[in-house]
């Protein structure tokens, strides 16, 4: 993780020549907040920030306060205890500091952002809650909050992504959520949905709750089912350890496996925008456009597990996985008036539906499971992206299976009709079973029951399509597509959308997408993602908040803040 100045030769429109860039791969040893070790099944993620090592100047991290950077830590974190170490099955997460655990989002951090850095750091520590959850549900790792100390704000959101919270009863620590008394916005990290949705609390509890500073400690806690254990410090370190251990026990992650080491991207900035190998990201700063192109296996993948494994973090599924994951991050804080992604890929759908069967074939193991898991992860983290998607799909595309959830992703999907070039080359897509359910939205209903809203019939005769290529006029017939245009029209159809789409308000645009994209039943979730960080986001630009006389601006000052009364 880094930010450095300058976009590295880019032609940039206003301050993005002058706006730091900011990286999001990192290392144990680079670590600067977080402390991991590793104890049989067990690993500990000790949070012990250094106050004066924050990702961007003007603040201090002070009471084990957090900003991106540390965020970032915890993510690269997480995961190498999946890939790394699969024979951790239990991960507490504690503080170094006496009497405090953590404070939260950095008070002084948000109040020099810009909005839409604040709105980008809630969104990446969402995910990386989100990610905790995931692994629980899918991975065989359980977490622990061992809470030592004082948990407020965003520090009992993390407590909160945990499956068991134990907090110290020293008569002093408590839990709280304190931003809309301290700072008049909303615990944005997740925390109002998880204590109703997650914790189970009552509504007029949780209201409670969340409009008292202090917070609540002790018995009334755990009452209150905010924490799941209060123990006595005498007792605290022998309780956490042998509770983690009953956790692992319950694990199915294999206790003698080799980890696979995630070796460091490679990954290229230039002036024209971020390159791997398996993934390349062309801007167009005057359209607002970047072309992210996913390039199909250049071999053919292999199919035994030995091979996979032999292959690590170079087997074809993760290394994708990781490079998309990054340029999407990348793309996310950096490139903010690109507001259109075209996605793309290229290649050999073979090799793509080839790497597909190993994917199902091996699901049951470890790793395996493990690739799937950041695909998931990956797809979802572009699905919530506050940017246009269209997916275009022309001859020597590769969208099949896992590829074809790029363009199920996307908000439009344009396919070109008919021979282009070479006789017999056709834009072609390919369904397989990693489209049903593999890789789940936040909602939990897979990209074709969303896209098709539930409707049994449409989905039953995409099952149907299973294996087949698929031409233009197929896939429009079974409504995989928005638009097919021929040779002729292509070019002219697609300037004309794109136009269109670049002359739209880019608020109202985010706020469409978001609601269009998620079909269906709400979860804790697309509540999170959806519910709450809009309105968080709406109350980040209040006067209320951020104006000269505003709560979070007027924070630490000793002023008192002052408040226009309407409710709106």
């Amino acid at each position: 993780m880094r930010e450095s100045k300058g976009h590295h030769g880019r032609s940039a429109p206003d301050d993005a020549e002058t706006r730091p860039l900011v990286t999001y791969d990192t290392q144990p040893e680079k670590y600067a907040h977080w402390r991991l070790t590793f104890d049989g099944p067990v690993a500990t993620l000790i949070l012990n920030i250094d106050e004066d090592r924050g990702i961007r100047p003007g603040y201090k991290l002070k009471l084990n306060s957090y900003d991106l950077g540390v965020d970032i830590e915890l993510h690269d974190a997480l995961q190498r205890i999946r890939f790394e170490h699969p024979e951790v099955r239990s991960v507490v997460l504690t503080s170094a500091r006496a009497r405090i655990f953590c404070s939260g989002a950095n008070i002084f951090m948000l109040g020099l952002s810009s909005h839409a850095w604040k709105v980008n750091f809630c969104k990446f520590t969402n995910e990386t809650r989100n990610g905790m959850e995931d692994a629980s549900a899918h991975s065989g790792l359980r977490f622990i909050a061992a809470c030592n100390g004082t948990t407020a704000g965003g520090g009992y959101e993390l407590a909160l992504a945990c499956d068991e919270i134990v907090l110290i009863d020293d008569r002093a620590s408590a839990v709280s959520l304190p931003e809309v008394p301290l700072l008049g916005v909303l615990p944005g990290t997740g925390g109002l949905t998880r204590i109703t949705d997650k914790r189970r609390v009552r509504r007029d509890l949780a209201d409670i709750f969340c409009t008292t500073a202090e917070g609540v400690r002790g018995a009334r806690a755990k009452e209150w089912r905010l924490v799941d254990e209060v123990v006595k410090p005498q007792q605290f370190a022998a309780h956490i350890r042998q509770r983690a251990l009953e956790l692992a026990a319950a694990s199915d992650r294999p206790q003698a496996a080799k980890g696979i080491a995630l070796t460091p991207l490679a990954r290229r900035i230039d002036a024209a925008g971020y390159h791997y190998d398996c993934v390349d990201v062309v801007i167009d700063r005057e359209a607002r456009q970047a072309t992210i192109t996913v390039s199909a296996p250049r071999e053919a993948p292999p199919q035994s597990l030995a091979e996979i494994t032999a292959l690590g973090a170079d087997w074809w599924p993760l290394k994708m996985a990781r490079e998309l994951d990054d340029a999407i991050l990348m793309l996310r804080t950096n490139d903010l008036e690109i507001g259109v992604w075209l996605l793309k890929t290229r290649g050999s759908a073979a090799a793509v539906r080839a790497a597909d069967a190993s994917l199902a074939e091996h699901s049951a193991d470890w790793f395996v499971r493990e690739v799937t898991g950041m695909l998931r992860r990956t797809l979802a983290r572009l699905d919530v992206s506050s940017r246009s998607l269209v997916a275009l799909i022309e001859p020597h595309s590769c969208f099949a299976g896992t590829l074809l959830e790029l363009a199920l992703a996307a908000d439009r999907c344009y396919m070109l009709l008919g021979p282009v070039g070479e006789p017999g080359t056709v834009a072609r897509i390919s369904l397989s079973e990693m489209n049903f359910g593999a890789y789940p939205l936040v909602n939990r209903l897979s990209r074709i029951e969303a896209r098709f809203c539930g409707e049994a019939g449409a989905i039953a005769l995409a099952r149907g399509a299973v294996g087949r290529m698929l031409d233009a006029g197929e896939a429009l017939r079974l409504g995989l597509i928005t638009a097919a245009p021929d040779e002729l029209d292509w070019d002219g159809e697609i300037r004309v959308m794109l136009e269109e789409r670049a002359s739209l308000s880019p608020d109202a645009l985010t706020g469409m997408e978001a609601n269009l994209r998620f079909a269906g039943a709400e979860t804790m979730e697309s509540r999170i993602f959806g519910r709450l960080s809009t309105w968080q986001n709406w109350i980040f630009i209040r006067p209320n908040a951020v104006g000269d006389t505003g709560a979070l601006k007027l924070y630490g000052s000793g002023n008192k803040a002052r408040f226009n009364w309407e409710r709106v």
